[in-house]
């Protein structure tokens, strides 16, 4: 607990780390302890995590990590402690509809074992209270504009839940999929009937989402299908992959293939770097990070003519250990790229490639140039008061 205003980041992630820490030592302490304390403590965790979040500035994620964690131990610590459905019923509409906060949802069906066949039906019963009390949503107007639309999405929320709960297909994919005009939505109607186990159903609609169009929810979801394929019909996984890759021709999706094609990876790298080719960075990473071909990479890399620097930065910390002096010229490249804009972030940069530079040309006939290199920098440069004085830090000449 705190008083504090964690408004401070660097305060907020130290008191998050703390609670993190709190609720380890409440975890470890469950299996000997009396269920009734267990409930009562992490009740009172939550109620004080969340009052923590409210006025802390969490950009980091962490106390909202423990937040969840707390509200994925609530229920089953209600469960065991045996809380009357009552007044379980009565916290989870308080927590979802006036709570402090309302970025966190909890998972009705989670409460069932604490909730049981009468509080499931009184739970349903307030629910449907709420509905009934809702104007419908207005149309064509921004949803700031709609007053309700905390507790619309709340009920949303929980009609897709207890679909789940009440294993009904019907329901998952009229709560889920909506009107399918979104992919995510498609994907999430997927994973719902993946969770009652009709493995058939969510591939089907992992599918669907997958040739929805060729946006980043598609690209998602289709890595979503191809994970149900290699689970459960692994013959059709390495086409699958195939396939998403040649509409989405990236290192992440060409990653994805090489590591289900297995034995069959022979008949399709050709295939697989000649798409990578329109895009030099992707094909370089691919050649680096999956492959881990170096030799690969640096030939894609002069050949494509690769220019993102980042990339060659990434290229040039591998292949340093191949060929040493090779890798000067490229590093004088991110030199001069750095350079280009009067920026202390980029002075560092900058020196910080020159000490490398000198390093790797110490001892061969190639530390004059990095010599004549660093002096004409210094002599062009020499109104750049912040830059000498980086290059003074660096110990350069």
């Amino acid at each position: 607990r705190t008083r504090a205003e964690l408004i401070q980041w660097g305060a907020s992630n130290a008191h998050g780390e703390q609670m993190h820490t709190a609720i380890d030592i409440l975890q470890a302490a469950i299996p000997t302890s009396d269920p009734g304390q267990v409930y009562l403590v992490t009740n009172k965790a939550l109620a004080s995590a969340i009052k923590v979040i409210a006025r802390a500035d969490d950009s980091s994620g962490i106390i909202g990590d423990a937040c969840r964690r707390l509200l994925a131990l609530h229920p089953s610590a209600a469960a065991a402690a045996r809380i009357s459905p009552v007044r379980m019923v009565d916290w989870m509409m308080k927590f979802q509809f006036d709570g402090e906060v309302d970025f966190f949802e909890i998972d009705p069906a989670a409460y069932a074992p604490v909730l049981g066949d009468r509080g499931l039906t009184a739970y349903r019963a307030r629910l449907e209270a709420i509905r009934t009390k809702i104007p419908p949503a207005p149309k064509d107007e921004p949803i700031s504009w709609d007053s309700h639309s905390h507790d619309r999405f709340v009920l949303e929320w929980n009609d897709q839940r207890l679909a789940v709960l009440d294993r009904d297909v019907d329901a998952i994919i009229r709560t889920h999929s909506r009107d399918g005009q979104r992919a995510a939505w498609l994907e999430d109607t997927a994973k719902a009937l993946a969770e009652i186990g009709r493995i058939d159903l969510a591939i089907d609609w992992a599918r669907k989402a997958t040739d929805f169009d060729h946006g980043h929810q598609s690209l998602h979801a289709a890595d979503y299908w191809c994970t149900l394929l290699e689970q459960y019909r692994p013959d059709e996984s390495v086409q699958a992959r195939l396939m998403v890759f040649r509409r989405w021709p990236l290192a992440d999706t060409a990653a994805r293939l090489h590591r289900t094609a297995g034995s069959h990876w022979s008949g399709l790298q050709d295939e697989v770097v000649a798409a990578l080719a329109g895009d030099p960075a992707q094909a370089v990473v691919f050649a680096m990070e999956s492959l881990q071909d170096i030799d690969l990479a640096w030939q894609l890399a002069h050949s494509l003519g690769l220019d993102d620097n980042r990339t060659w930065g990434d290229l040039v910390k591998v292949y340093e250990k191949v060929d040493p002096l090779a890798v000067l010229p490229i590093l004088q490249r991110l030199v001069e790229h750095a350079l280009t804009d009067a920026d202390a972030r980029n002075y560092k940069v900058a020196a910080r490639h020159l000490v490398k530079m000198r390093k790797l040309a110490a001892g061969t006939d190639r530390i004059s140039q990095v010599a004549d290199l660093i002096a004409d920098i210094r002599k062009c440069n020499r109104r750049r008061p912040r830059l000498q004085q980086e290059l003074d830090r660096a110990g350069l000449p």
